[in-house]
């Protein structure tokens, strides 16, 4: 049996999956996390063979925190589970080390079929983006960092608070908002974020 924690901040979404697998013949919900501290206490208690985990998980600041998941329980299979778009995150979180991504909007059997394919060490291809080729160069110019802090900032962050989540100085948030605007060719913050929307950066 395959014992699965669900990692996300809505609850609706852990009750539906764990009902979707209530009775299956092989997976089982051992347990549901509505932020990162509660995540890491129920590792730390329960035995879990596959995490399904939201990457706007309460707590959940940085891809940091990824990477810490994969090498404090290198025997734990991770699978995102998110609405963030694919092509923000995926192929950084696969090269860390994350077994799968997939959108939220994905069917349940979807889901069904990935966690199995991936216990089974199973390669999980991410599709390709249809964005047009000029919009996937522009993302291309955006690093893992500057997206993280847009999202906070189209959140209603301010410089300080996005610092202090993500542990650096306040002036090299200045400096990533400076080289985004450069980058997404704009030049104020209602235009940047409009236009990582377009993107389907946050």
């Amino acid at each position: 049996m395959i014992k699965v924690c669900i990692a996300d901040s809505a609850p609706v979404i852990s009750y539906g999956i764990c009902s979707y697998f209530k009775n299956h013949s092989k997976i089982n919900c051992v347990a549901e996390a509505n932020n990162i501290e509660h995540l890491l206490n129920v590792l730390n208690i329960q035995e879990v063979d596959l995490l399904l985990l939201d990457m706007e998980l309460n707590g959940l600041s940085s891809l940091r925190d990824i990477k810490s998941l994969i090498q404090d329980y290198p025997k734990l299979k991770i699978i995102i589970f998110t609405l963030v778009a694919e092509k923000v995150y995926a192929q950084a979180t696969l090269k860390m080390g994350v077994a799968a991504y997939l959108h939220k909007t994905a069917e349940l059997t979807l889901v069904e079929d990935t966690i199995e394919s991936v216990m089974q060490n199973a390669t999980i291809s991410k599709k390709k983006s249809s964005s047009n080729k000029k919009m996937e160069c522009l993302f291309k110019k955006v690093s893992n960092r500057e997206i993280e802090v847009l999202r906070y900032l189209n959140n209603g962050k301010k410089n300080k608070e996005i610092a202090q989540i993500l542990g650096i100085d306040e002036k090299t948030i200045s400096t990533y908002k400076l080289r985004l605007l450069s980058k997404l060719n704009v030049t104020n913050l209602v235009d940047l974020l409009k236009k990582a929307k377009d993107l389907e950066i946050i």
